[in-house]
């Protein structure tokens, strides 16, 4: 459940016009202190997370978190996890994370920040959680291999509007996918990690690879999607991922520094969509996919997809605060462009005809604007986004966006 990375593609902006950017953050600019952990979420600031806040939190919206179980014992959760299922038939139950990973990506989405802990991007949403086996927890328990299918049917049968899957692996397999489509048949927003082995070999991660799940690459501080992240073709749209803390380990007595990955990304866009959804409470999975979209970071054509970036940057607040984004026909799904009303087809995503030279958007005020891919001579792969505050015009030098995917954990 890792993944890997090409050679790479430096664009640096001479000017970059910030009119309606996701991120409030300027290179250079000194951050606070580091007197809690949450002091460490850089990117509540840069999208705007207090003043999404005062028009919602997320409320009404339930998340499946499908990983290693979640502690609703921390002071960031309490009260904020749901009674949820255990696939992996090993003792224990749902709410005993055998790793810590389902417990931070649970507070990244739903964490009210209690205690100092974690605070979510979306704090008034509810969590359920559906503990499945990591490689490591299968070869040491002996659970059975390929319970991802029973984690997302499960998840598809909950309550939950929005199934995150933080979680990847290098195969596929038909019963899963047909997990996928029945999540997709019943109205769910499924949305996954690319994988973190983009810097590596690089190959196709599950599920985020199936045409209906939401591939989520990663993103740093300084509007770089992160070295390590997956770029085969899976990539849907970029969140923060890079220095996002996490539970160090199961024990949860302390958080740890460190790159929160496209698993921490996944997370967060799961927050995002729960923002929309819960500010659009009659809108379709499709509707909201189709706004978050649509409100994306890029400059490149409407509908096309970039290679690393995909549809570009989530930026939530341009619905939440601005009322962007058009949320399209209800029944047709914007990644596969087929009707939900039954299972989704099985054909292979899209590859993103704006990996190479992106065409751009007319300079339209208060469209996502993000500099295209171009080649160079470096050893990373790197894609322009423009960091800067709405309404504000900002100058910056060399500021790039790049390249995403992801780990086992994904």
């Amino acid at each position: 459940m890792t993944a890997g990375m090409g050679r790479a593609h430096r664009r640096v902006l001479g000017a970059l016009v910030v009119a309606a950017s996701w991120s409030v953050l300027f290179v250079g600019v000194a951050q606070p202190a580091a007197a809690d952990t949450q002091s460490k979420q850089w990117y509540l600031s840069a999208m705007q997370a207090e003043e999404m806040w005062k028009v919602t939190t997320g409320e009404g919206i339930k998340v499946a978190v499908v990983d290693t179980g979640v502690n609703s014992s921390t002071p960031s959760l309490r009260g904020q996890v749901l009674k949820g299922v255990d696939v992996t038939g090993a003792p224990g139950g749902e709410t005993d994370d055998y790793r810590g990973h389902g417990t931070t990506m649970a507070e990244l989405i739903a964490g009210t920040g209690k205690g100092g802990g974690l605070k979510g991007l979306a704090p008034g949403a509810e969590i359920i959680p559906v503990r499945m086996s990591d490689v490591g927890f299968m070869s040491k328990r002996r659970t059975v291999i390929g319970d991802m299918k029973k984690a997302i049917r499960a998840a598809a049968d909950s309550d939950a509007q929005i199934i995150n899957v933080s979680m990847a692996d290098d195969f596929s397999g038909r019963e899963e996918h047909e997990a996928v489509k029945y999540a997709e048949s019943k109205g769910k927003l499924v949305i996954a990690g690319v994988g973190n082995g983009g810097n590596k070999e690089n190959r196709k991660q599950y599920p985020a690879s199936y045409p209906e799940v939401v591939g989520v690459a990663s993103a740093d501080r300084q509007g770089k999607v992160s070295y390590y992240s997956q770029h085969s073709g899976s990539v849907d749209v970029a969140s923060p991922g890079s220095d996002v803390p996490g539970w160090c380990d199961n024990s949860f007595k302390s958080y740890c520094d460190g790159d929160g990955g496209t698993s921490a990304a996944t997370a967060i866009a799961s927050a995002s969509a729960a923002l929309v959804w819960s500010l659009h409470p009659d809108w379709t999975a499709n509707q909201v996919l189709n706004v978050l979209f649509d409100t994306a970071g890029r400059d490149w054509k409407d509908g096309e997809r970039s290679k690393y970036l995909g549809h570009g940057l989530i930026r939530p607040s341009m619905n939440v605060l601005k009322g962007k984004g058009e949320p399209g026909d209800p029944d047709i799904s914007p990644l596969t462009k087929e009707r939900t009303t039954g299972p989704a087809g099985s054909s292979e995503k899209p590859a993103g005809s704006a990996s190479e030279q992106p065409a751009k958007n007319g300079a339209e005020a208060d469209k996502p604007v993000a500099a295209e891919e171009t080649k160079s001579s470096g050893d990373e792969s790197q894609l322009g986004l423009i960091l800067g505050v709405a309404a504000v015009v900002v100058v910056l030098g060399g500021v790039a966006y790049a390249v995403v995917r992801r780990r086992r954990a994904a």
